[in-house]
């Protein structure tokens, strides 16, 4: 899944085991040394000798406060701290600043405040009434120089949430990992082993999938590496972009459309399947509690997210010109990707130029996937967590720290989504056909059978198991979405979106949306990772 956090546990290594026992009982003349050479061996500070109990009880005596004592307690229990900031609740009106506390990958409820130090203690103090109960019940433990010898267990072993909490919401979110990577290779081997043909298809793959009480299920699946090489289409029946990530999200949206249709058809049992409900807050839906949706890819995307593991952020200091190409904005020309500050890229109008996966991924993070037309019907809807299978520090840079601090800037609704970035084994094997290099295919949960679609040309071809008509158009291009739409405007009875005279017209009026996205584009600029891409108007302009 895209979530902020990572832990890795390696075998322990000569030196901190020295160091481990070195530790266990120093004389009070070593212990000084003992610590430092801690420190210079492991990276990190001697565990605290103090217990929870103490640091507990003195934050319930007003001591100190509950962010001082969230950060003595990662210390004690070593585990992973990061306060971020986030959005404000819709139901919430009024310039407020919010952040949230996550420990070990795992977020805690959303603290308000006027200024930013109100909200960090408010998410601080709610982070730890629900900490603390879990701390509070922890079995006592002997002190390793106690001459008693240790109880024998009355019961059965605790389990690894009564001993350390923090470790147990690690585990659980590596296990949410583990089901969505099942749920991900269950669906991409039914669909395969139904058209073994295109197995070759899968090399680059990703998908959405939706979280419940009940598990993991795809709901939104892609393939494919290539922009097509034909000329800006007028008539909005090619598919400029296919990339897996593009492809998937477009598959995503159409998953989206059908929710709304059942929302809006006014029978009680297919409203009640549909994810959205009504928000009391506003006119817009929302997507109902307790569902969260994450993303899988199995290879790092195409642009700053492939940046090498040794670079640092700073597009601004004196070095900026090092690192310039590689964490800038980026642009796709069929298969190949240029930076937008390199002189070997010429913007042809002969072909079709769109901006990176991975700047796509950024954008979405800051404005959702739902896109400017469902922004009409929809709040934004995030991912929660993008899993891959590769070196994921450049997926945190590009998609999370570029546009970090940009959500106080952005309209009601909008916020920097900063998603949970994890590794997990990748579901596809490497069995590329030469002769189908260029395909990628699509499935949207619903559909009866996939469409195979080439990158190149932006169409489908003739061998598909799916095709929408002679002309072979693909379901996912941008005439099928204004098609959908207009179905869903029908039936939420908007007379006004049914009155727009074009596709671009119908974006433009998200106006909400179009600002959040002028705002990005500013911003990138001013952060120096320069110009995102101008789209000709024609590839827009068709009814």
């Amino acid at each position: 899944s895209l979530t902020n956090a990572q832990a890795f546990s390696t075998p322990e290594s000569a030196s901190h085991a020295l160091v481990r026992d070195a530790l266990e009982k120093p004389s009070s003349n070593q212990s000084c040394g003992i610590k430092a050479r801690h420190t210079a061996l492991t990276g990190r500070a001697a565990r605290p000798t103090v217990s929870p109990k103490e640091l507990i009880d003195r934050y319930r005596e007003g001591v100190v406060n509950a962010l001082s004592l969230l950060h003595e307690l990662a210390q004690v229990l070593q585990f992973h701290l990061k306060i971020e900031e986030t959005v404000v609740p819709g139901d919430i009106s009024g310039l407020y600043f919010a952040f949230s506390v996550v420990i070990d990958g795992v977020q805690y409820k959303t603290g308000i405040g006027t200024n930013k130090k109100e909200a960090r203690h408010q998410a601080a103090e709610l982070a730890l009434e629900e900490l603390l109960p879990t701390l509070e019940t922890e079995k006592p433990v002997l002190p390793e120089t106690s001459d008693v010898p240790p109880p024998l267990p009355v019961k059965e072993q605790p389990s690894i949430s009564d001993v350390h909490p923090c470790r147990a919401m690690r585990e659980r979110k590596n296990f949410a990992n583990l089901q969505i990577q099942h749920a991900v290779r269950d669906q991409l081997s039914k669909l395969m082993n139904s058209h073994p043909e295109f197995s070759s298809c899968a090399d680059t793959t990703a998908a959405f999938i939706l979280q419940t009480s009940g598990g993991c299920e795809v709901v939104a699946l892609g393939t494919g590496n290539f922009t097509t090489k034909e000329k800006p289409s007028s008539c909005g029946r090619i598919v400029h972009d296919s990339h897996a990530v593009v492809t998937a999200r477009r598959s995503l949206m159409r998953f989206f459309y059908r929710h709304l249709l059942m929302f809006f058809s006014k029978r009680d049992n297919l409203t009640e399947k549909s994810i959205f409900q009504q928000n009391s807050s506003s006119s817009l839906l929302s997507v109902k509690s307790g569902i969260t949706l994450h993303l899988y890819v199995n290879q790092l995307p195409k642009g700053a997210a492939q940046i090498p593991s040794k670079l640092r952020l700073n597009p601004l200091s004196i070095s900026a010109w090092q690192v310039n190409n590689e964490i800038s904005l980026h642009v796709s020309v069929q298969s190949k990707v240029f930076s937008v500050f390199s002189s070997t890229f010429d913007q042809s109008v002969s072909k079709v130029v769109s901006m990176s996966t991975t700047d796509k991924l950024t954008q979405w993070q800051v404005l959702g996937y739902q896109g400017a037309l469902l922004s009409h019907f929809i709040e934004p809807i995030y991912v929660q967590s993008d899993s891959g299978c590769s070196d994921a520090r450049g997926m945190e840079v590009s998609v999370s720290q570029r546009v970090e601090g940009i959500t106080f800037q952005l309209p009601k609704f909008y916020c920097m989504m900063r998603p949970h970035i994890s590794l997990v084994s990748s579901v596809a094997t490497n069995n590329t056909d030469s002769g189908q290099i260029t395909y990628g295919i699509n499935w949207t949960e619903g559909d009866s059978s996939l469409e195979v679609v080439d990158g190149l040309d932006g169409k489908t071809i003739q061998q598909s198991p799916f095709k929408s008509g002679p002309t072979l158009a693909s379901r996912l291009c941008k005439a099928a979405m204004l098609h959908r739409f207009r179905l869903v405007a029908i039936e939420a009875q908007r007379q006004d979106l049914l009155n727009t005279s074009s596709y671009r017209e119908a974006k433009r009026m998200a106006k909400p949306y179009q600002e959040a996205k002028s705002i990005l584009k500013a911003y990138l600029f001013q952060q120096g990772f320069g110009n995102w891409l101008v789209k000709l108007p024609i590839s827009d302009n068709f009814k």
